[in-house]
């Protein structure tokens, strides 16, 4: 049954130099993924931090992507070459076709050139903003911070972004200046209430919170003000008075405060000034 049947040697032209570049990408997709696994291991084992240890295995991880992707380039690059000219009407289709992909795969170039961001800061972009916990060539996971724009508690909800936004959309970064922070946040009164006795508690408390590490923030404003050539920022506690629309007074408080104990400075200020104090209009007496 099988003694009939010949073998064109001529069909197999192509073969052998085919099958060395099939090796060749197994050897090199084995010998990455063994460096994975290395540097992996290395870094649970010798890294104690947790945020430190989530950062460089996201780092490693794109590193070694990158590597095997410019191995394979290497590798399959004479075959490519060859190709080039006859499939240029292809290739055309197919940035059509993928233009999102491309777009994700620029907006990771821009923020890896432009240093936006790291692992573990808190950004916002459009109606998106949390802490970052993994990025790639195409999206950016962030844990949700919410409600709104305004607080600091996180939600539970994940949410992964397209690295096509970053390319069209303004970034912020909550996480600037990382150790320290100047945090703010707006009391609205109205115009009748007390508010110039609700300014002075609210300064009082923002003094009183901070005292304990308002010479360290200040250093480290200063050591960032020198890295980064910028102003030095004053680190004192502020009270400011914004007039938003006719009869509202906010209160704009900023204070110095570890990255991770915003929430928690925030609320207690919050507590101390406005638990033990009534600042609404006083009943005025009758004339009679």
């Amino acid at each position: 049954m099988f003694g009939t049947s010949e073998i064109n040697p001529d069909a197999f032209t192509f073969s052998a130099p085919i099958a060395n570049l099939l090796i060749s990408t197994v050897i090199l997709f084995l010998l990455v993924a063994i460096l994975r696994y290395v540097t992996g291991r290395f870094i649970r084992r010798t890294v104690p931090s947790q945020d430190l240890r989530r950062k460089w295995i996201v780092q490693s991880r794109n590193g070694l992507i990158l590597l095997f992707v410019l191995g394979l380039i290497i590798i399959w690059g004479e075959e490519l070459r060859t190709l080039a000219l006859s499939v240029v009407a292809i290739a055309v289709a197919l940035v059509v076709a993928t233009k999102e992909l491309i777009l994700c795969v620029s907006g990771s170039v821009l923020k890896s050139g432009a240093r936006s961001f790291n692992i573990g800061d808190r950004i916002q972009i459009k109606d998106f903003r949390g802490d970052v916990i993994d990025q790639n060539l195409l999206a950016t996971t962030i844990l949700e911070v919410g409600p709104g724009k305004l607080t600091h508690q996180r939600t539970g909800r994940m949410t992964v972004i397209p690295n096509a936004l970053f390319v069209s959309e303004p970034l912020i970064n909550e996480s600037f200046t990382h150790d320290y922070v100047l945090h703010v946040f707006t009391v609205p009164f109205k115009r009748e209430d007390d508010w110039m006795k609700a300014k002075e508690a609210f300064h009082n408390s923002a003094v009183d919170h901070s005292k304990e590490y308002i010479s360290e923030a200040r250093k480290y404003m200063e050591k960032i003000s020198d890295q980064k050539g910028l102003d030095i920022p004053s680190v004192e506690p502020r009270v400011r008075i914004t007039v938003p629309a006719p009869g509202e007074i906010h209160l704009v408080i900023r204070i110095p405060t570890k990255l991770e104990e915003r929430s928690y400075i925030e609320q207690a200020i919050l507590l101390d000034v406005l638990g033990g104090n009534d600042f609404s209009k006083k009943s005025e007496n009758k004339v009679e």
